[in-house]
């Protein structure tokens, strides 16, 4: 399970140094692609192939459908954490997420999130203030 939250810079060559947390679960190899809310969504192998079978079973002939599978595969890349534990993310997903050099790895049960620490702290903060009103929403989920 991937949880926690890191700290971490991108270097000029867009390499990133994974937790030593998440690499257990992650793999050596793993998918990084656009997320939800401006963050970068990373899959260990496994997951990516759960993940492919409900995209493939999108209706083809659903407009939305079709946008989002393009955007979602569109920029996903196999990334290889090498021997110094770093991935490198291609310019695009790191011009999608906003990054510059600080930024902050969330585990999220199955999957991490890549965030700019400005995005995520933003995220964070609203988050926080509505945090109780979010909780009472799960409630209709079975939380």
């Amino acid at each position: 399970m991937l949880i926690g939250e890191y700290q971490h810079n991108i270097d000029a060559k867009g390499r990133l140094i994974m937790p030593s947390k998440f690499r257990p679960d992650l793999g050596h190899n793993f998918i990084i692609t656009r997320g939800l809310d401006g963050c970068l969504f990373g899959y260990p192998l496994e997951n990516w192939e759960t993940i492919e079978e409900k995209l493939q079973q999108l209706p083809l002939a659903k407009k939305d459908a079709r946008k989002f599978t393009r955007f979602f595969y569109s920029a996903a890349t196999e990334v290889e954490v090498d021997k110094q534990g770093r991935i490198n993310l291609p310019k695009t997903l790191i011009d999608f997420a906003k990054i510059d050099k600080s930024c902050r790895v969330i585990g999220v049960s199955d999957r991490i999130e890549i965030w700019s620490s400005e995005r995520w702290e933003e995220f964070a903060d609203s988050i926080e203030e509505d945090f109780e009103d979010i909780v009472e929403d799960m409630i209709d989920f079975g939380f």
